[in-house]
């Protein structure tokens, strides 16, 4: 299954992004009002800068308290991203979120950011997959 996949089925093309200059008080609201986990960092709303998640804030909440509320984002997202493409196959993308123990993988396309996927995303895709295979055996066992 193709990453490409895995967007078309959940329907929903918009990445919510943030700018690196806003605020984590901005960040955590945006993260509330949409009731997602992680927001991608852009500063045009094409090109990621970063990730952003629940995780890094609570984090920094932990070590220097509400202070950081003020600062800015830029400072605490996660720069070096792992992104795929449209053609990625979905096992790797899995692969990669597994081992590199995050939950979210912006989409890229020619430096462009295209959709987000979530290793939920992949595990709905697979099972889906599994359970198309199992019936089709089923019918050819049956001989359907």
């Amino acid at each position: 299954m193709l990453v490409k996949s895995i967007l078309k089925s959940k329907g929903v093309t918009d990445v919510v992004t943030i700018g690196p200059d806003a605020t984590i008080e901005a960040a955590a609201k945006l993260l509330s009002d949409h009731g997602i986990g992680t927001v991608v960092v852009s500063a045009d709303n094409k090109t990621p800068l970063g990730i952003l998640s629940e995780r890094d804030i609570v984090r920094q909440l932990a070590k220097t308290g509400a202070v950081c509320l003020g600062h800015k984002v830029d400072a605490y997202m996660t720069r070096n991203l792992v992104t795929c493409v449209l053609d990625s196959n979905a096992e790797n993308a899995l692969t990669k979120m597994t081992e590199g123990r995050f939950r979210h993988m912006p989409v890229v396309e020619d430096g462009v950011l295209v959709g987000i996927i979530s290793l939920g995303d992949v595990v709905k895709a697979q099972l889906t997959e599994v359970a198309m295979e199992k019936s089709a055996l089923e019918g050819m066992i049956m001989g359907h």
